[in-house]
């Protein structure tokens, strides 16, 4: 890989499932848009959010399909993958613009989140008079 990308973020709507024509035959594609937080420290030295910015994510085979499948909207993502330019028509002016993207390797949910709503229910449930 000649651009190493590593992130967390959280996914701004669900994953687009498609499928394209290739050389190689047919392949499917799930492509995302995630916000990825920038960090730095406060006059008082401590973490703070300073920034962000919007990725286009693309990955694609069964994984892909894993993605459209289980991901949602909000959904809390480690993404690896690769940097890549691309040129695309800007939508508004026509013209030429340069866009990043990351082409994924892996995408996977952070199950951290998922695991404290989970045991949050289940101490909710034992907790509820019977």
């Amino acid at each position: 890989m000649q651009n190493m990308f590593i992130g967390k973020g959280n996914l701004g709507d669900s994953p687009e499932l498609k499928r394209v024509n290739g050389r190689n035959g047919e392949f499917v594609v799930a492509s995302m848009r995630v916000m990825f937080a920038r960090w730095g420290q406060n006059e008082q030295g401590d973490l703070e959010q300073v920034g962000g910015f919007w990725r286009e994510v693309e990955i694609y085979g069964e994984k892909a399909e894993a993605c459209a499948k289980h991901l949602k909207k909000g959904a809390r993502v480690l993404v690896l993958g690769e940097e890549r330019d691309f040129m695309a028509n800007d939508k508004d002016s026509g013209e030429q613009v340069q866009v990043i993207k990351i082409v994924a390797d892996d995408v996977a949910l952070q199950l951290s989140r998922i695991e404290s709503i989970t045991f949050q229910q289940a101490r909710a449930r034992e907790e509820a008079p019977a």
